[in-house]
């Protein structure tokens, strides 16, 4: 069974048919609005039984997963599209500024 908690209808919703959609044990979906996903990484990383995570973004995701006769298992994600370019100075000031707005660097 898939069991799901959250504060936002709409988003617990999301994540049940994600979780549905992906149907692999021993695996959780996390969505959030109004928040950026890194500022809350060091929070996940610490629950004991948490594994590994394979992405924290606000990019399109796809997940890749295998199916075997015992069950179906995540074997990672495809995070984002391709790299347009090379980041140019204005682009890692852009960054460095837009980081620093959300809390995660100083």
């Amino acid at each position: 069974l898939i069991r799901s908690d959250g504060n936002n209808d709409e988003l617990i919703e999301l994540a049940e048919n994600t979780a549905f959609d992906i149907a692999c044990g021993h695996t959780f979906v996390i969505f959030m609005r109004n928040a950026f996903p890194i500022n809350f990484l060091p929070r996940i990383k610490a629950v004991p039984e948490v594994c590994r995570i394979f992405c924290a973004t606000a990019n399109p995701v796809q997940g890749v997963v295998a199916e075997t006769e015992l069950g179906r298992g995540v074997m990672g994600v495809i995070d984002g599209f391709m790299p347009k370019g090379i980041e140019e100075e204005a682009h890692k000031k852009a960054r460095h500024k837009f980081l620093r707005d959300i809390g995660y660097k100083r």
